[in-house]
């Protein structure tokens, strides 16, 4: 992750990140020597800060940039919701460049992850979900979201999810402008 390199380069502390993101110096220190996976929530904070992308703090730019995107060569970014012991793995569809206007990515949520705390963040969003069931809240409204259902939204909007079925989904979400 880059997060290091990006806060030094904006001549930024440890405590000013920290203060700036309402997390620790501790966590953030954590985060920064990959001796910790931060939630999505806390990424969403560093890079609105930093002015990035979460795709940017972990992906590579693809010079020149990419047409093709092949399976098992993918950037994958795991995050920890708020359930001990999950992980949700996003993978990129979109090879990482700052002049991309569209992102995509393939969500893999196993059975009672969640992200409860909502986000917000400027843009549009559309999931499809693949296999299995989500329960998707967007401004305090509940929507349960099967196999082959999609949900479109403005990504200003508080916005979770959580995999209310007994097995893993997999979800196609693409969203503009890049976020992650």
């Amino acid at each position: 992750m880059r997060l290091r390199h990006q806060r030094m380069t904006q001549r930024m502390t440890l405590r000013e990140l920290a203060e700036k993101a309402e997390c620790s110096e501790s966590l953030l220190s954590k985060i920064e020597n990959d001796r910790a996976l931060p939630s999505l929530t806390t990424l969403h904070k560093l890079c609105r800060i930093l002015g990035l992308t979460i795709g940017q703090l972990f992906g590579k730019s693809s010079e020149p940039p990419g047409v093709l995107a092949r399976a098992g060569e993918r950037p994958i970014l795991t995050v920890h919701p708020l359930r001990k012991n999950s992980q949700i793995r996003m993978e990129q569809l979109i090879p990482v460049d700052p002049r991309n206007l569209l992102e995509g990515s393939i969500h893999l949520i196993p059975p009672g992850s969640a992200f409860h705390e909502l986000v917000s963040h400027q843009g549009e969003e559309v999931a499809y979900v693949i296999e299995g069931t989500l329960e998707v809240t967007v401004d305090s409204t509940k929507y349960t979201v099967n196999e082959g259902d999609s949900v479109y939204f403005r990504s200003e909007l508080p916005h979770g999810y959580e995999n209310v079925g007994p097995k893993a989904a997999r979800v196609i979400v693409i969203n503009t402008p890049p976020t992650f």
